[in-house]
C-alpha cells in the first residue's frame, strides 16, 4: 500500500551489526591466518610450550616485531592463548589440528590463503559485473600454484588411502587398466597412482603446457614409465574409447562448456568404464545450502574465480555451487546411465560422483 511504513526493528539491527562486525573481523583474521601458514608460525608454535614473542620469532627464524603484532591479532581472534602475567603465547592442540601442515586436508589455513589471492583480482571482478565477460585465468597468476599445493596435500593424504578404495578401483588398477585424469594440473595424482599401480597405464590431460611439463618432470623423477601427459583443451577431448577409468578433481565447474567435457569423457570410456567426478559439496538450490558451514566461502570463491574464468572462455559460468541436482542431470545428459554419490571422510567439502558407462 502506498505510504505504508515498516516499524524499525532495533533488535534485528543490533543482530545485523554483530554479524557485520564478525564478517569484518573474520576477513581480517583470514589474512592473519594465511600469514601464519606461509611463515610457518602455526607449525612452529604447534610444537612449543608457552613462549614469548621473541622466543617464537627465534624458533621460526623471523623478526620479532611483526611476530608480536601478529600474535596480538591471533590472541584477539581467540586463535592463540595469551598469559598476560608470564607474557607468553600458546597454540593449543585443539586449534593446531586445524591450522598446521601435518593436519593435511583438515588444515583450514590453507584455504584462507585464497582470500588474499582473490583480492588481487577484485578490480577486474568488479568490472566484470558491468560487462559480464568474466576474468581470465591469466589474472589469477598465484591461484593455480596454490590450488596445486593444496591438491598435492589432499592427494598425498587421501588418494591411495581413501579415494581409490572408496570407489572400489584398487583391484582393477592393480590388475592393469587404462586410466585418465581430466584437468590433471601438475599431474601429482597421476604420478602417485602410476607409482602405486605399475601394471596400469595413466594419462593426464590439461590445458596448461606448464602443468603438463611439471607432470612429466615429476614422473621422471619418480621413475614412472607408465604415464603420458597431454596438453589439450578438455572441451575438445576427442579421444577414442580407450579408457577404463577416468577422474576429474574440482575441474568441471571451471570449464566454459561442461556438457562438452562430460560428453567427451563418456565417449573416451570403454563400455562399462567408470568416471569419478569430484565437485564441491552443494545443492543446486541456494536455500538447501544455508546449513552448510562453508557455503559463504564457496559462493564467494565462485563469484571471484570459478564463475569468472568460465565466462571468460565464452562459457556458461555454472559456478562452484552448481550442485548435486545439476551435476546428476548433466552426467545423465552426457550418456551415463548410473551415478552413485559418495562422501569421502577425509574431504569434507567435496562430493564424489561415480558414474558408469552402459
Amino acid at each position: 500500500m502506498s505510504g505504508q511504513t515498516t516499524e524499525f526493528d532495533k533488535t534485528k539491527a543490533r543482530a545485523f551489526l554483530g554479524n557485520m562486525m564478525s564478517i569484518m573481523n573474520g576477513g581480517a583474521l583470514s589474512l592473519m591466518c594465511s600469514i601464519g601458514h606461509r611463515t610457518q608460525l602455526f607449525d612452529t608454535m604447534a610444537g612449543m610450550a608457552p613462549a614469548t614473542s621473541q622466543e617464537i620469532a627465534d624458533a621460526a627464524n623471523l623478526a620479532e616485531r611483526p611476530v608480536r603484532e601478529w600474535l596480538g591479532a591471533m590472541t584477539a581472534g581467540a586463535i592463540i592463548e595469551h598469559d598476560e602475567t608470564a607474557g607468553t603465547y600458546h597454540l593449543p592442540p585443539e586449534h593446531s589440528g586445524l591450522l598446521t601442515r601435518p593436519a593435511g586436508t583438515l588444515n583450514l589455513a590453507n584455504n584462507l590463503q585464497f582470500i588474499a589471492q582473490l583480492g588481487k583480482a577484485e578490480d577486474e571482478v568488479v568490472e566484470s559485473f558491468t560487462h559480464g565477460r568474466g576474468v581470465p585465468y591469466s589474472s589469477f597468476a598465484t591461484f593455480q600454484p596454490l590450488m596445486a599445493d593444496i591438491s598435492t596435500q589432499r592427494f598425498d593424504t587421501g588418494l591411495l588411502q581413501h579415494t581409490i578404495p572408496l570407489v572400489d578401483m584398487t583391484e582393477a588398477l592393480r590388475g592393469g587398466i587404462d586410466m585418465a585424469d581430466i584437468g590433471s594440473g601438475s599431474g601429482h595424482a597421476i604420478n602417485l597412482l602410476a607409482k602405486e599401480f605399475p601394471n596400469s597405464r595413466f594419462t593426464g590431460f590439461d590445458l596448461s603446457e606448464e602443468g603438463v611439463a611439471k607432470g612429466r618432470a615429476e614422473s621422471e623423477a619418480m621413475g614412472n614409465t607408465n604415464t603420458t601427459f597431454v596438453a589439450r583443451d578438455v572441451s575438445q577431448l576427442d579421444s577414442p574409447a580407450n579408457f577404463d577409468f577416468i577422474t576429474s578433481f574440482d575441474a568441471i565447474h571451471d570449464q566454459g562448456h561442461p556438457d562438452l567435457v562430460l560428453r567427451g569423457i563418456h565417449d573416451a570410456l570403454r563400455p562399462g568404464g567408470r568416471y569419478l567426478c569430484v565437485e564441491p559439496q552443494a545443492s543446486t538450490h541456494l536455500h538447501e545450502n544455508m546449513d552448510k558451514a562453508h557455503a559463504p566461502f564457496l559462493y564467494s570463491v565462485s563469484t571471484m574465480h570459478c564463475m569468472q574464468v568460465s565466462l571468460a572462455q565464452g562459457g556458461e559460468g555454472v559456478g562452484a555451487a552448481w550442485g548435486e541436482q545439476e551435476i546428476r542431470g548433466r552426467l545423465a545428459k552426457a550418456g551415463f546411465e548410473h551415478t552413485e554419490l559418495h562422501a569421502n571422510p577425509v574431504d569434507r567439502t567435496n562430493d564424489y560422483y561415480l558414474s558408469t558407462k552402459g
